[in-house]
């Protein structure tokens, strides 16, 4: 399914979810397609399984050939597994990070990355697209080592990888969320185990509130859209206790169960 987050002028950006099966064998997850002036990216391309249906969905709407970058939040299998047939069938360039800028290959054939990464510095940086400039934001922790999150100034969408992430599916995840509260429950569990502290949020909100946001997108689930919830977003994970902040001593003892092998 293709979701029209934004359309003005040579503008747009677009989401695609739904695009596999849900099985119950692969975590459900968004791609994205930000096009300004004739030029255009991938964001969080994702895994192999989804690769055929997002290649057919972004032929509606954009040459994939023709695309200039593929932005990745950071290098987990749901982001770039797929990366050898990206840079198959187009001509796109791998933003990621610097960290992250040796790893990549591993999801390539021999010699393929080859003047085909840019690698962000942990500061992040403003990459050129069309006629405007996406923000590369450091994301750092939320939840990899070398994360970054990405702000299309034109849409005022900041498209937040695994931040924000809410556990939907199907219609659900394609519908922007404009009431926060009743949908916090949906995003606990999944903060509190894969953000590293509240240390490291308090700090993103810091900087994510000098933005004019108009809509939170993550990786996973819905959208978050409007003043109101997004305020309320912010508040919520500035008060967070999560990853190490819920650990003590009992979390690392030598282990006493056996794991059942099924038959």
């Amino acid at each position: 399914m293709a979701v029209e987050l934004f359309r003005k002028n040579d503008h747009a950006c677009l989401m695609f979810t739904g695009l596999v099966e849900e099985d119950g064998q692969a975590v459900q997850a968004n791609q994205f397609l930000i096009i300004d002036h004739g030029q255009g990216a991938v964001l969080d391309p994702g895994g192999n399984i989804a690769f055929n249906e997002l290649f057919l969905a972004i032929s509606r709407f954009f040459l994939p050939q023709n695309l200039s970058y593929l932005l990745a939040s950071h290098a987990d299998p749901d982001i770039i597994a797929s990366l050898d047939r990206w840079l198959t069938s187009t001509r796109a360039k791998l933003v990621i990070s610097r960290i992250w800028e040796r790893f990549a290959p591993h999801f390539t054939r021999v010699g393929k990355t080859e003047n085909r990464i840019i690698g962000v510095p942990d500061a992040g940086g403003r990459l050129p697209l069309g006629r405007c400039e996406l923000a590369l934001l450091p994301a750092h922790f939320l939840h990899a080592e070398g994360n970054f999150h990405f702000w299309d100034p034109v849409s005022r969408i900041l498209f937040t990888g695994d931040l924000g992430v809410s556990l939907m599916s199907g219609d659900e995840a394609a519908r922007p969320v404009t009431e926060f509260k009743p949908h916090a429950a949906r995003m606990e569990a999944f903060h509190r185990r894969y953000m590293v502290s509240n240390k490291i949020l308090r700090m993103w909100v810091r900087m994510a509130r000098q933005l004019p946001v108009a809509m939170i997108v993550p990786q996973h689930g819905a959208p978050l859209a409007g003043r109101q919830a997004i305020a309320d977003f912010y508040d919520w994970i500035e008060g967070l206790a999560c990853g190490i902040d819920l650990f003590d001593d009992r979390a690392y003892q030598l282990p006493t169960e056996r794991i059942d092998i099924a038959p």
